[in-house]
């Protein structure tokens, strides 16, 4: 069982090491994109299971993201509007992102800023992060940082002593996925976020 410092898990982000720390909606667990295979190895998650992009501005996520003016314009009053917020836009993916991310067939990609003070401290020292939620897939979310230190007792745990009342582990509802399909926003998934 690990559980770290902050600064403890941004240094073990950095090196390359498996990390979970809590967001405004489950507690995530991260890893450099390059690395991802490593993620869906501890979560026994089938490859046809995309993870997502987290950062903790939009201005981190947009080199993931391939997109026109017109269309970054249409983009930008979501992103004003919704984030940092439990919303994941699945957008077309640039060529920065490894295929292992989404081993789909399609060429996109899941974007997230998180709603959480800590969860974006941290990101802004790692820089994006490959995520998806701490739990062995087909399994319930994990939603307590000690519990997620001991089924994935490989990663670097963020320990509660650091996380403020304010700060708690998360709504425990996912997040609303809404896809960039034919110029037009379609709902993949409803979640604790209404898009109108």
């Amino acid at each position: 069982m690990v559980q770290v410092s902050q600064a403890e898990l941004v240094q073990g982000a950095i090196a390359g090491k498996a990390v979970s720390f809590p967001t405004d909606t489950v507690p995530a667990l991260a890893i450099k994109p390059e690395l991802a295979e490593q993620i869906f190895l501890l979560k026994q998650r089938p490859e046809n299971k995309p993870l997502i992009l987290m950062g903790a501005s939009i201005s981190d996520l947009l080199p993931f993201i391939d997109y026109t003016a017109p269309e970054l314009e249409i983009w930008q009053q979501i992103f004003n509007k919704y984030l940092p917020g439990a919303l994941t836009l699945v957008l077309p993916a640039s060529s920065l992102v490894p295929p292992i991310i989404n081993p789909t067939k399609s060429k996109t990609v899941g974007i997230r800023v998180p709603d959480h003070v800590i969860a974006r401290q941290i990101l802004k020292q790692t820089g994006v992060l490959a995520t998806t939620s701490a739990n062995i897939s087909g399994q319930n979310s994990l939603t307590s940082m000690p519990e997620i230190a001991q089924v994935f007792p490989d990663v670097l745990v963020l320990e509660d002593s650091m996380l403020k009342l304010e700060d708690k582990i998360g709504s425990g509802l996912p997040s609303t996925i809404i896809h960039w399909k034919n110029q037009q926003w379609e709902l993949l998934r409803q979640g604790s976020v209404t898009v109108k």
